[in-house]
């Protein structure tokens, strides 16, 4: 395109000569010509251009528009019964789920998470802890067994009313780009301010937050990247403080924090747990030795199930994760408090 525009200026540039000087043209009518025709260059390139760009724009809106035409992963289920909780007792009974067909990740697991009190997950990477949590939040659905709180079957409840009785913070903590505030009030809508600064000073947040110029009105920027790992898994254990749900889900909350940090947000977690029935899913030990019930989990299955002394008593494969976590770690551990 270039090399023609190239061609198409020379071309004119013989021809105004050829006028000038064969067909009695003036120069004024020359130049005239000339700059006429170099002003229309540029929107010609351009106008040439245009397919091309509006094809390579096309390709992120085909990509948008596919995710926006594709059928919603989840059905609506507003339809079925609410859940309704008298003690928040969890029980699994004879759960399996795979991933992919003939790849189980949990095989035939049954356990009960006592109302009120915490139950710890540990094992090694890929044993199915995580799929455990997502199974209750009814991210994916059993293949085989039962989930039951209260006695009631989650399948046959709305996820809505589900997910409300529940308030989970994870290792990656996600933080809207707003205010500190409206980040924690995310977990209630329509929370005021007292219950936001209460929900906050039980997080271990409060003194952090007011040492902003801005206070709860301090943007947290894009994820969260204007604080501090510890500061947003306290933001984070604000807002499901503020939510004030009867079942807790922890799934590795400390485990990418340095240790002043990680005692901190122990802290914040400790206020979020009392009185509530709490799974926890750990591989730093020392963060749930008090917890009330561990549970050790291999290949998709509880190996080892009991409280933390019977479990080192024993000497079996909890044994063997604490003591070698407590060589590499040393001294310095921060316990779980238990609810009971």
């Amino acid at each position: 395109m270039e090399m023609l525009g190239g061609f198409a200026v020379a071309g004119c540039l013989m021809y105004g000569g050829y006028a000038v000087v064969a067909l009695n043209a003036t120069p004024g009518q020359f130049f005239s010509f000339m700059t006429a025709f170099l002003m229309a260059t540029e929107p010609a390139k351009r106008l040439a251009r245009l397919n091309i760009d509006l094809n390579s724009q096309l390709v992120g809106a085909r990509m948008l528009l596919e995710v926006v035409d594709s059928p919603a992963s989840e059905q609506p289920d507003d339809d079925k019964p609410a859940l309704k909780l008298t003690q928040a007792k969890i029980e699994l009974r004879d759960v399996s789920f795979a991933y992919r067909d003939n790849e189980p990740v949990l095989n035939r697991m049954s356990f009960v998470a006592e109302p009120g009190k915490v139950t710890a997950l540990v094992g090694p990477s890929g044993g199915g802890k995580s799929t455990v949590l997502a199974l209750l939040l009814r991210f994916y659905e059993a293949t085989a067994g039962d989930i039951l709180i209260d006695g009631q079957s989650i399948a046959q409840v709305s996820r809505r009313s589900l997910r409300e009785q529940t308030a989970y913070v994870g290792q990656d903590v996600y933080l809207f780009r707003d205010s500190i505030r409206a980040n924690i009030a995310f977990g209630k809508p329509g929370a005021t301010e007292a219950e936001i600064i209460d929900a906050a000073k039980a997080a271990c947040a409060h003194d952090f937050i007011m040492s902003f110029p801005l206070g709860y009105d301090t943007p947290v920027g894009e994820h969260g990247t204007q604080l501090s790992g510890g500061q947003r898994q306290r933001i984070a254990v604000a807002r499901a403080l503020i939510r004030n749900a009867p079942i807790i889900l922890l799934d590795e909350a400390t485990a990418a924090l340095d240790s002043e940090s990680e005692r901190q947000v122990q802290e914040a977690i400790e206020h979020l747990c009392q009185n509530r029935t709490t799974l926890v899913i750990a591989h730093r030990l020392h963060t749930i030795m008090n917890a009330d019930a561990i549970l050790v989990v291999e290949a998709g299955e509880i190996v080892e199930r009991g409280r933390h002394d019977d479990l080192l008593r024993r000497g079996g494969r909890y044994a063997s994760f604490f003591r070698l976590q407590q060589r590499d770690m040393g001294p310095n551990v921060i316990p779980m408090t238990a609810t009971s």
